[in-house]
């Protein structure tokens, strides 16, 4: 029986266009380290590498650890002291990113009703934040971080999506096995693979990436009333 629900937060629970975030939170973060000493566009592209050194994680190390692997490459030991000031950047000036997102007024009411049916719910977004970076985010979409019993963040993950190992270390950290759990999310690529795992998946179109154009018809899918009609039947 369905016992947890995954949702990713990109173009899921917070809509977005993925290429605006981007460039507007490297400028936000640009700006805000400035005065630390770091130059937008050696910081940018640092950013970037360490994004891909967390997709590519083998599972040797956090992504966390991956990251800042990275960014100790490029500004030595300084950017390890600096995560503290990152973490304050996540607490406050990250906030004006918020500005290029959308919101959708479905979002909070399908958590409460979904916790309301006894469900647990893990935030499965791809694990490139902080912990503290992921809840602020959340609270942009309407829902309540605290309705939430884990987070995928970039200290606890060892693995990234399109990684199913990704999922699999979910399922290891929450004690849960496939068929007791459904992954939303809106890329094609990254949240349904979910599905190799023998996890149940649901999808959202509204902000859709569906970069190898498969046919969406073999995955449910709709937005969150469709959802909560799905979740129901699932637990009738």
């Amino acid at each position: 029986m369905l016992k947890y629900v995954f949702f990713d937060m990109d173009g899921t629970l917070l809509p977005m266009v993925l290429e605006e975030f981007v460039a507007a939170y490297f400028s936000s973060l640009s700006k805000y380290l400035a005065p630390h000493g770091y130059k937008k566009d050696e910081l940018v592209t640092a950013m970037w590498k360490g994004t891909v050194a967390m997709t590519l994680n083998d599972g040797s190390r956090t992504n966390s650890e991956a990251f800042w692997q990275v960014m100790e490459g490029v500004f030595g030991q300084k950017a390890r002291e600096d995560e503290v000031i990152m973490n304050e950047y996540y607490a406050s000036a990250f906030d004006e990113v918020r500005a290029v997102c959308g919101f959708d007024p479905l979002v909070a009411p399908t958590i409460k009703a979904l916790k309301a049916m006894g469900l647990k719910l893990v935030l499965a977004s791809n694990p490139f934040f902080p912990e503290i970076g992921q809840r602020a985010r959340l609270k942009w979409t309407g829902a309540d971080p605290e309705d939430f019993m884990m987070f995928t963040s970039y200290e606890l993950m060892h693995f990234s999506k399109p990684n199913p190992r990704y999922f699999g270390e979910i399922l290891s950290l929450i004690g849960a096995s496939p068929e007791e759990c459904l992954m939303v999310g809106n890329d094609v690529g990254e949240d349904m693979i979910a599905n190799t795992l023998g996890i149940d998946v649901f999808l959202n179109p509204t902000c859709l990436i569906n970069k190898n154009g498969e046919n969406i018809s073999r995955y449910p899918h709709g937005d969150f009333n469709a959802l909560l009609d799905y979740v129901k039947s699932k637990l009738r």
